[in-house]
């Protein structure tokens, strides 16, 4: 049977409204990042497991649940997605991107999307967090190829501002009043799993990258799709291969995530309160 994205979406959507009303903002959870979940207060979780058409998670360090609750006591209300698929596990794009597509037709209007990156620009530490305010999409697909579904949105999208610059300044200010330092770069987004090799990391820098990972761009292409206004983060978690004598590993990205967990709570507890409050506003 062909996978229907928009009734798909649309059943997730209608199972979750069962549950609980949408927040305004939804964060998506990046390996190793899933702590900031834990941190919810009054939290409603829900399993994907629960939730129509949602792919099983099958990478260490992505939980699979999804947590609604508010930022601290009293405070806005956000989604959390802890854990997310990927093109690498084979998963179709329209399978990876049908979390975002939920979250859109439960009512969701803001989405910051977050991920574990190896550093490219040799200004980014393993630690860093970095403001994404562009990508370059290296995956060989695109989860919008195929049929066009005007419901899903239109058939050839502008791209030219895919990380609300207006989202992207209220995480500047986020990390200012968290007192963490936020760089800033271009996302580079491959298919994976295997790691770049140094070749790669030589193109990719030409071409004007500065982190790279495996996640985040066609969830960013299918929400502005829709009509998201979208935001991002990586957590830079290990150098590029060929920046480093050490061989990359994914045990190494989770502990380095694991080791940015506060400087990355402070600035989501910061920034998505800002974000809820301009989505909310603009509403």
């Amino acid at each position: 049977m062909r996978f229907d994205p928009y009734s798909a979406a649309d059943d997730a959507a209608a199972a979750l409204a069962r549950r609980c009303e949408a927040p305004a903002v939804a964060v998506v959870l990046g390996s190793g990042l899933g702590a900031f979940a834990d941190r919810l207060r009054d939290p409603q979780i829900i399993s994907y497991g629960d939730i129509p058409h949602f792919p099983a998670v099958g990478v260490r360090g992505h939980a699979g649940r999804l947590v609604v609750g508010r930022l601290r006591e009293g405070g806005p209300r956000v989604a959390a997605l802890a854990g997310r698929v990927h093109l690498y596990e084979g998963h179709s794009p329209a399978q990876v991107v049908h979390p975002v597509r939920t979250l859109w037709r439960w009512g969701v209007r803001g989405l910051m999307l977050t991920n574990a990156a190896g550093g490219i620009d040799p200004e980014l530490s393993p630690g860093d967090l970095m403001l994404i305010v562009d990508h370059i999409n290296m995956t060989g697909t695109n989860p919008l190829v195929g049929p066009a579904d005007p419901r899903l949105g239109p058939r050839f999208p502008d791209m030219s501002a895919a990380y609300d610059p207006e989202l992207c300044d209220d995480l500047r200010s986020g990390a200012k009043a968290a007192g963490v330092t936020l760089r800033e770069g271009v996302y580079t987004g491959l298919a994976g799993p295997s790691y770049e090799t140094p070749a790669e990391i030589r193109m990719l820098s030409i071409l004007g990258g500065d982190a790279v990972g495996m996640s985040t761009v066609a969830e960013v292409i299918a929400a502005r799709h829709a009509g998201l206004r979208v935001c991002g983060v990586s957590c830079i978690t290990n150098l590029a291969a060929g920046l480093s004598a050490e061989p990359l590993d994914h045990a190494e990205v989770e502990a380095t995530a694991g080791e940015a967990r506060s400087d990355f709570i402070g600035l989501l507890e910061e920034g998505l309160a800002r974000i809820t409050r301009r989505v909310e506003r603009s509403a």
